[in-house]
């Protein structure tokens, strides 16, 4: 069971800093440290208890850094060891701790030990997956695998006879692991050591369920379509969420045990059921794991309440507190997926539409949606994380060119797919004309192009705006400790079908997901609302924060 003093860790709210597009320090459209320090007062007057980094290790960048060629530096372009060093003193000391992201699924195609495995080392090929193909000559893919990003999962080293190929999950450039191979476990309890050293207070695992695979690589029962497994949460598939992933994590976690103050994980885990996802938390395992059926939650209240009760019933099954995510820099931005029409159900693709737009967006409505959600997740109980610009309402920018794309899905998928690069632009600063403020210089060519519009929604309009979403989430962090944070379970109250509502500690928290207004209790009072001016009636597609009325 929790312990009775919750750790930090249980009730942060913790913000996600996409490096590349958060600040850039030195002018070449690319976000860095130097960026990321001098903004780092932002992030204390916002009110966050810790920051996760995306991969800021040096990388050829075929996945914006998520091909790892040295776990133990930092990216050229994003600064130095030095630098970073100084940002994690720097935001100790404003009270923020750092949690860096740690890719251990697959390393890039420059790691050193790749490049020895394409030079035919026999004992480096061994820390990857290689197999001789099938068919005449090997010509053929070892397996059926698709990579997530599109196409195979394999790809061949060579076009004589017999030539081997290998794994590779998601890009090419990004080959897999073989987690069976102990000196690929021994050398990433190093790293973890190595961070820790450094100060680093956890670490947010990459693709969690991803690296043990099935003993022999088997075929997947379910045809060719190995992709889907990784968000579907589709159980069975040999690539995903195998028993032998927790030996793993009990390594990790023996790793963590050494140091004071605690160091902690949070696992991206794409899984088949909370009760799944409950056994990567077990006490000897990791800290916590992102709940990605709240994100995949369309707007109806109904829905709502039963994702809530499920996620915290498992979770509290390992005594662990459950993790509440309502964006990241792999999904479509809320204001978007909120702005469209929102199907009763979580299967297939609907929960994405804002990925493969068929209907146009209402972006005036997806934000006060998206208002009145950050509100209920911040009110529930546990963890939640904050996507970088979810504090500013931004929405996902739909109609980039082609040309200036760079996520692998969209040149894997056939450009099928546009990918994620509409929830990645470079933040807005300053009310002014591209890049707001996003580098020193202004007229500087970002490294993804920022819509026209966004001077609007820059922090500097925002921040003089009482009524603005930069203000509510201030606000909402503000209030947060003393509300919520040690307010005990969640007791859902009898209201409208289309309205959840629930109590924690005398506290209540109320939103309606219908198109009719109704009424609040007589015998409470308004703390924080997700639109001005609400009172004794709850407006369509609106959150209140209520407290007991003073006699």
């Amino acid at each position: 069971m929790p312990s009775a003093v919750p750790s930090w860790w249980q009730t942060a709210v913790v913000y996600q800093v996409y490096i590349r597009s958060f600040a850039d320090g030195n002018g070449d459209g690319i976000g860095d440290v130097q960026g990321m320090r001098a903004r780092l007062p932002y992030l204390a007057k916002l009110g966050v208890d810790a920051i996760w980094i995306n991969p800021w290790y040096p990388s050829p960048m075929a996945d914006a850094g998520y091909d790892v060629a040295d776990y133990r530096d930092i990216e050229p372009a994003y600064g130095t060891l030095d630098e970073a060093q100084a940002l994690i003193t720097e935001a100790h000391a404003l009270g923020i701790r750092v949690i860096l992201d740690i890719v251990p699924n697959h390393t890039s195609d420059g790691h050193p030990w790749f490049r020895a495995a394409l030079a035919g080392d026999p004992a480096a090929r061994q820390r990857y997956h290689f197999r001789p193909g099938r068919g005449a000559d090997g010509a053929l893919p070892p397996n059926n695998w698709q990579s997530v990003f599109g196409g195979p999962a394999w790809t061949r080293i060579g076009d004589d006879p017999g030539s081997l190929w290998y794994l590779h999950l998601f890009a090419p450039g990004q080959p897999d692991l073989n987690w069976d191979h102990d000196e690929v476990r021994g050398e990433f309890e190093d790293i973890l050591a190595f961070w820790f050293d450094r100060g680093v207070d956890g670490f947010r695992i990459d693709v969690a369920h991803g690296l043990v695979k099935a003993f022999g690589l088997p075929d997947a029962d379910d045809g060719n379509d190995a992709s889907q497994a990784l968000v579907e949460s589709r159980a069975g598939h040999p690539a995903w969420d195998q028993d032998g992933v927790h030996d793993v994590y009990r390594g990790w976690r023996s790793v963590a045990d050494r140091y004071a103050p605690e160091r902690i994980f949070i696992a991206e885990a794409w899984v088949s059921s909370n009760e799944r996802l409950a056994r990567y938390l077990r006490p000897d395992e990791l800290h916590t794991a992102f709940q990605f059926d709240f994100l995949r939650t369309p707007w109806r209240a109904e829905i709502l309440r039963a994702v809530v009760d499920d996620a915290i019933s498992a979770a509290a099954t390992v005594g662990a507190p459950p993790t509440w995510v309502l964006s990241n820099h792999d999904v479509t931005r809320t204001v978007t997926r909120f702005a469209r029409s929102q199907p009763p159900h979580l299967v297939g693709t609907d929960w994405e539409r804002g990925r493969w737009a068929d209907e146009d967006a209402d972006h005036a409505l997806g934000r006060r949606r998206a208002r009145a959600a950050a509100l209920v997740q911040l009110a529930l109980p546990g963890t939640a994380y904050v996507y970088q610009g979810e504090e500013l309402a931004l929405e996902e920018i739909e109609d980039l060119p082609g040309e200036v794309r760079q996520d692998p899905t969209w040149a894997q998928s056939g450009f099928t797919d546009v990918g994620r690069d509409g929830c990645r632009i470079p933040l807005p600063w300053t009310a002014t004309s591209v890049p707001y403020g996003f580098g020193p210089d202004d007229g500087t060519v970002t490294w993804l192009p920022q819509p026209e519009h966004w001077a609007e929604h820059s922090v500097e309009a925002q921040d003089r705006d009482p009524d603005s979403t930069l203000n509510l989430y201030r606000a909402a962090l503000r209030l947060r400790p003393s509300m919520w944070r040690d307010a005990g379970d969640v007791k859902w109250l009898t209201v409208a079908p289309d309205v959840a509502a629930f109590e924690r500690g005398g506290a209540q928290c109320w939103v309606n997901t219908g198109d009719t207004p109704v009424p609040l209790p007589e015998v409470a009072t308004v703390a924080l609302s997700s639109a001005p001016g609400v009172d004794r009636t709850l407006p369509p597609d609106t959150a209140v924060w209520l407290t007991q009325s003073a006699n």
